[in-house]
């Protein structure tokens, strides 16, 4: 993600907590610093795959970076060939104010050349600003708060934000890039004393896990440790990722 950081907030119950979301905007316990290698950072003119000079029967999804290799990973594992993926980059994250423009730039881009859009974000800290950006272009997106609560489900995001507010939550991707995302992202191998800054008033680490992987769930257990923080591991899958790109089919061709 960039070099400019939107720390993430920790929650307080009775006013010492707040709830914890890591993509959340304006947060003051984390930026996360993710891979911005998926997509194109500047939204052009995205081609229809349905032959030059015809609309295509195909959906395109925007998507956050961060979600790439799952999205590409359901795509093949349901042969769900008329989705085409275009993601924006994942350091969006960090400038949240950011992410409804460069979605109706890409639903401009495409307008043209795809049946139907969809967007695979969730609010991430937009305070509404995406949703109201949707509602003005008729474009549907993952309902949810931010990627935690559609991977983890609605019923046990709830559960777990309830039983303990002050949570930091990792999922595969955020476990895979724990040291260079968040220790080296937030400065914190440099400045040891931020580590209390950001994580302070956290008490837990939840690993929601999209599929088993010994050493994923290794380096999530070390983070927790690293942190001081109590370690709590759930198998979610894909949970609401999957089931919202399960009810895209593709478009009869006109």
């Amino acid at each position: 993600m960039s070099e400019e950081r939107s720390p993430e907030r920790a929650g307080a119950r009775r006013g010492r907590r707040k709830n914890a979301t890591p993509h959340a905007a304006r947060a003051r316990a984390g930026a996360l610093r993710a891979d911005a290698r998926p997509g194109p950072r500047v939204p052009g003119k995205i081609p229809p795959r349905g032959g030059r000079g015809t609309r295509s029967t195909r959906t395109l999804v925007i998507a956050c970076g961060a979600l790439s290799h799952e999205i590409a990973a359901l795509r093949r594992a349901n042969g769900w060939h008329h989705l085409v993926l275009q993601c924006l980059p994942a350091d969006l994250h960090n400038r949240p104010e950011r992410i409804p423009d460069a979605v109706r730039a890409q639903i401009h881009a495409a307008r043209e050349g795809y049946a139907r859009i969809f967007v695979a974000y969730a609010d991430c800290g937009t305070g509404g600003r995406l949703d109201a950006v949707l509602a003005e272009e008729g474009v549907e997106r993952i309902p949810g708060p931010h990627c935690y609560a559609f991977f983890a489900g609605a019923d046990l995001f709830a559960r777990l934000s309830e039983a303990e507010p002050g949570t930091l939550y990792l999922t595969d991707f955020l476990a895979r890039h724990f040291d260079r995302l968040i220790l080296r992202g937030l400065g914190i191998d440099r400045h040891p004393e931020l580590e209390h800054e950001y994580f302070g008033n956290y008490r837990k680490l939840v690993y929601l896990a999209q599929r088993e992987d010994a050493d994923l769930l290794a380096r999530a257990r070390a983070a927790a440790e690293r942190l001081q923080l109590r370690f709590e591991h759930h198998r979610t899958g894909y949970g609401d990722l999957e089931r919202a790109l399960r009810s895209r089919p593709a478009a009869a061709a006109a």
